[in-house]
């Protein structure tokens, strides 16, 4: 958007009218945490003054609290199976006028040609689209993905206006050894004074310590107010996060006060788009806040200001002259209800105009996998020993590694229903290197059937679980005919299936299709026993992350986290 500034100062000195005079509305004062009464004064899109004020076009608030849009300091556009496009229209209607994007999942599969899709496909998107560069393709060594990306494949990218710095430090590892690659990374982000994201799961106070020597000044990964707090200690911002699998407000929200709030913010990271449009994105954080006890002005800091600060985005955050006309209409305070969303001072009527952009072949051809039979599913284990085995925890990314001795026959592990003990395989789907990595899991509660998909972190390979072999097979082979995607199977057949065909991540449809592809899939999970307690397709997306505590699964084998090492299925 370019600026007139002269045309600004003249209706800012009241010498001409301003385009846009918003009137008789209640202006949350982000900076003095006050609700002050005062025209709102538009030219070019930005606000040019608060006062008394006459415009070309004059709007009566008619009450309502008016607070600056919203912001998503970190969130995967890919997470909400969408294209980016309509990903952007579905969270302005929620009042998110600006995110802070990282195209970590479709750079792992396609690398920098999936991040310069993303890049085009928002450059004209209703909402301003800001990326981080991943900094972890492949997220690590241990595991096969479709990319691999380095400083030297970074450097034409920072040249682009809307790349802001470099996105989430999930190896921490890397970091922490001073591996050669990954200190190129973060020198080159330091030295073009870019941000940096971090990403620390589970470390303790001096793992902090190493990243904030880094010149990491961000977390997105706290779960509980002590490790925000040993955050906050060194420095850093903490993203308070409310996804679809990791929901920390309610945790974090304690530790929030008037001295320490200014280090908050708040981000989605991965949220499907079901839980998008019911729930909403940072509005559905800011609620929360507000129902956790937070004061509600403080928590509008935390979701606008502080992101803005945060990120260097100098000219959103506030209703205040110099900033951009990003306003939320809002008739409840308690309930933070959206009456009206204006961006660059225009009125947005719901959606933005439709255009997203064709979406590249290369992206479409992402599932490349060498055939797979029965024997490759095999898992050969004695009954007189425990395994080391996968526990999940509904609606979290962490897993729990425990040890159980299961069912066997023929020296077989066979999956049982009656112990909740299933098989689960990562399948290598990027450059047909024949990769299969078998496990057992326990805690989805399914009693017939296999799901399988390609959305599986950070890699994503095909992950299916299930309680036989052939349905396993079944849902695999599907991957394939649908070139990736979500798939539901009962007796050996596909009952409900969502193609994601931009590479193996997001569906090329409408928000409407694509919502009622999720419906059936849902209803389809039903069939096969799956509760309702938590999205079985979500959690089997994150078992293959192996940088999230304590137990994965990757396409070559178990993966313990705390050891960051593969380990066997037999325990010893």
């Amino acid at each position: 958007m370019t600026l007139n500034l002269e045309s600004m100062i003249k209706a800012a000195a009241k010498k001409k009218k301003a385009d846009l005079v918003i009137k008789n509305g209640r202006i949350i004062d982000v900076f003095n945490l006050e609700i002050i009464e005062a025209d709102i004064a538009i030219n070019d899109g930005m606000i040019i003054g608060l006062g008394q004020y006459e415009g070309i076009e004059e709007v009566d608030a008619n009450g309502a609290f008016i607070c600056p849009g919203l912001i998503d300091g970190h969130v995967h556009m890919e997470s909400s199976m969408i294209h980016p496009y309509h990903f952007t229209q579905t969270i302005l209607e929620h009042g998110v006028t600006t995110i802070v994007t990282d195209p970590h999942e479709i750079a792992n599969v396609s690398g920098t040609a999936g991040i310069q899709f993303m890049l085009d496909a928002t450059e004209k998107a209703p909402v301003d689209v800001f990326f981080m560069l991943p900094s972890c393709v492949p997220a690590t060594s241990f595991e096969h993905n479709g990319a691999s990306i380095q400083a030297e494949d970074l450097a034409p990218l920072y040249e682009h206006d809307r790349v802001i710095g470099l996105a989430e430090v999930m190896d921490f590892p890397a970091v922490r050894d001073g591996n050669a690659a990954m200190i190129a990374k973060l020198t080159q982000a330091s030295r073009i004074n870019k941000k940096i994201d971090g990403h620390g799961a589970g470390l303790a106070p001096e793992d902090i310590n190493i990243y904030a020597s880094a010149n990491i000044k961000t977390d997105h990964e706290c779960v509980t107010a002590q490790e925000a707090k040993e955050r906050l200690k060194r420095g850093m911002y903490v993203m308070m996060r409310e996804g679809t699998v990791a929901k920390d407000v309610r945790a974090l929200i304690p530790l929030v006060n008037e001295r320490n709030a200014r280090r908050f913010l708040f981000c989605t990271d991965d949220k499907h788009l079901d839980d998008l449009v019911n729930e909403g994105s940072i509005d559905h954080n800011v609620r929360i806040s507000i129902q956790e006890g937070l004061d509600p002005l403080l928590a509008i800091q935390i979701a606008t200001l502080n992101a803005a600060e945060c990120f260097s985005l100098t000219d959103r955050g506030a209703v205040a002259p110099g900033y951009r006309a990003d306003l939320l209409f809002i008739d409840n305070l308690e309930n933070f209800t959206i009456k009206d969303v204006y961006k660059n001072g225009i009125i947005t009527k719901g959606k933005g105009p439709f255009s997203p952009i064709p979406v590249p072949n290369l992206l479409q051809d992402s599932v490349n996998m060498k055939p797979i039979n029965k024997d490759d599913l095999k898992i050969s284990v004695r009954t007189d020993q425990p395994c080391n085995m996968i526990e999940i925890i509904p609606n979290s990314l962490v897993t729990k590694h425990i040890k159980e001795t299961v069912t066997t026959y023929k020296g077989e592990f066979i999956s049982s229903i009656d112990n909740d003990q299933l098989k689960l395989a990562v399948i290598e789907r990027h450059k047909c290197l024949g990769h299969v990595g078998l496990g057992i899991v326990k805690g989805f509660q399914i009693k017939n059937g296999a799901i399988a998909s390609t959305v599986a972190h950070d890699s994503h390979n095909i992950v299916t679980v299930g309680t036989s072999d052939e349905d396993m097979l079944v849902a695999v082979k599907a991957m394939e005919q649908i070139n990736g995607g979500l798939v539901v199977v009962c007796e050996e057949k596909v009952v409900a299936s969502l193609p994601l065909e931009i590479s193996g991540l997001m569906a090329n449809l409408t928000t409407e299709n694509t919502l009622s592809s999720l419906k059936e899939l849902h209803e389809a999970l039903h069939l096969i026993g799956s509760q309702k307690s938590f999205n079985p397709f979500v959690a089997l997306s994150f078992l293959s992350l192996p940088v999230i505590p304590e137990l994965k699964l990757t396409d070559t084998g178990l993966f313990d986290v705390r050891k960051f090492e593969h380990i066997p299925i037999q325990a010893k």
